[in-house]
């Protein structure tokens, strides 16, 4: 099973491609969900105050961080470059997105730029952990084909 998880996706059929890509794109979401839970009772913290009780850990961002670096070097390393972008971090992004807009508040003038700079970050981070697996990519072929062609 392992061995059909680890090989570059050109040489996989059409409908497996699709497949893995699917499931690629909910894992992203799915950890989104899971580390930065979605509080439906946002409430202000203290009377008067513009800062609501959320859910959010550092733990968490940093777990949610850890599990889209993974996924981004899997599809870096053996998918096209612009995948990992899709398929990594619009999940996450459009979450953030539908969570910030679910409720208004005295600070909503503020949140376009909160999920202007965490996508961009988001998408920083996975871009720069696809290029570094895609860069492994070359010296593991090299390996490979040494191995099995001798001369």
């Amino acid at each position: 099973m392992t061995e059909k998880l680890l090989r570059p996706m050109r040489t996989r059929p059409w409908y497996a491609r699709w497949l893995i890509r699917l499931l690629g794109a909910a894992f992203a979401a799915g950890a989104h969900l899971l580390f930065l839970p979605w509080d439906l009772r946002n409430r202000s913290a203290t009377p008067r105050t513009a800062g609501e009780t959320i859910p959010v850990t550092g733990a968490g961002a940093l777990l949610l961080a850890l599990a889209l670096v993974l996924l981004a070097a899997y599809f870096g390393h053996w998918d096209r470059l612009g995948w990992p972008l899709l398929l990594v971090a619009v999940p996450p992004a459009a979450l953030m997105h539908v969570s910030l807009r679910a409720h208004p508040g005295p600070d909503a003038p503020y949140w376009p730029l909160d999920w202007g700079l965490f996508t961009l970050l988001i998408a920083a981070g996975v871009f720069v952990a696809a290029g570094v697996a895609r860069a492994f990519r070359g010296e593991w072929a090299r390996e490979d084909m040494s191995l099995t062609n001798p001369l």
